[in-house]
């Protein structure tokens, strides 16, 4: 095999392991690793198709995307999972949904936002879960909010903050069947996005949770589908500085979450919309001193993004390490551009802890 094959093949296992590290960097200070992170599924494919280009052709080559390969290993139990939980599920296991229900705006416009609301509705009631938590949510009317959750969830507390505008509002709802002792919400600069928290007693168990919403990419594929027969350079330049800002300041957004957690005197659990993949900063830094319902409990893709599945998985529940996961399940439910995770936890302490 040839200098220019090893050479790509070198180039490749670099790039793959620069997605690797991505993880440990924060992006605020260095924002392109992102990028390296996003792209690792892409990287792992071509490395994966080298290695058996390389090994048909009985090259010694062949060890370079191997090696690279290798740490995939590690970390492919964040994307996909193969044997579910070996725990049987208990009547004290808390049930948790999280689904960013996308302002209600179903994205292949099947439905005006009336119906997509009714239809999350009764999706959300059939679940009939201990502990909801949305993001996006939307109403026309913020004076109606109160009345329309009240309404729509009559067995449940609610606690909710929208941001009013000319079209309506739209924030976070979290509802619980547990009484909340306190709630509030932590405001992140100069953004919309925010996280809502809660503490409940939940079976005699003390804990505060976190309905979170980070900053998105506000990439439209229609509108760079658009760029590209136009001002194709204008729209690149503004794809990046999209990207570039949203790498930026969901890292912030991370710490002031993480600076109340310090800070909380219960244990935490952490859901919502991360915007940001397991292969990210963002998760690393929430999962510490959590465990990840998706990798305890779940089986297939845990991709929750309807867009370029299986590879987006954004949306998630972390909880106290001292806790297990029973069922993990993403919801195939096409009201938005996000599918729906609903979880089962106990909150038995394990052996190990």
């Amino acid at each position: 095999m040839g200098i220019t094959s090893r050479a790509a093949m070198s180039v490749a296992a670099g790039l793959l392991f620069l997605s690797y590290a991505s993880v440990l960097f924060n992006p605020a200070s260095a924002w392109v690793m992102s990028l390296f992170g996003l792209m690792f599924f892409p990287l792992l494919f071509v490395n994966l198709a080298l290695a058996v280009w390389a090994l048909l052709r009985r090259s010694s080559a062949a060890a370079i995307p191997i090696v690279a390969l290798l740490p995939a290993l590690l970390v492919s139990g964040w994307y996909i999972q193969f044997s579910g939980s070996d725990l049987a599920p208990d009547d004290d296991d808390v049930k948790i949904v999280s689904y960013n229900v996308g302002r209600f705006s179903l994205y292949d416009g099947q439905m005006d936002r009336s119906e997509c609301a009714d239809s999350v509705v009764a999706l959300l009631k059939r679940q009939q879960a201990d502990i909801i938590c949305i993001q996006e949510f939307f109403m026309k009317d913020p004076d109606k909010v109160k009345s329309f959750l009240r309404k729509s969830f009559p067995d449940y507390y609610e606690e909710y903050y929208v941001y009013p505008t000319k079209n309506g509002c739209y924030g976070n709802v979290t509802l619980s069947r547990f009484p909340l002792v306190s709630k509030g919400k932590l405001d992140f600069e100069k953004s919309s996005n925010l996280a809502l928290y809660c503490d409940c007693i939940i079976r005699g168990v003390p804990l505060r949770i976190y309905n979170c919403h980070f900053q998105s990419y506000a990439i439209s594929l229609s509108h760079i589908a658009e760029g590209l027969k136009g001002d194709y350079k204008k729209m690149f330049l503004d794809t990046e500085e999209k990207m570039k800002f949203s790498i930026i300041r969901r890292p912030q957004q991370v710490d002031a979450v993480m600076k109340d957690i310090e800070n909380c005197p219960t244990g935490a659990i952490v859901t919502g919309d991360f915007n940001d993949t397991p292969m990210s900063y963002t998760y690393m830094r929430l999962k510490r001193g959590r465990r990840d319902s998706f990798v305890d409990a779940g089986k297939g893709f845990g991709a929750s993004f309807t867009y370029l599945r299986p590879f987006l998985r954004i949306d998630y529940v972390l909880f106290p390490e001292r806790f297990r996961a029973v069922s993990h399940k993403v919801l195939k439910a096409r009201y938005s551009d996000h599918f729906p995770i609903v979880t089962e936890i106990s909150l038995k302490e394990t052996a190990e802890n």
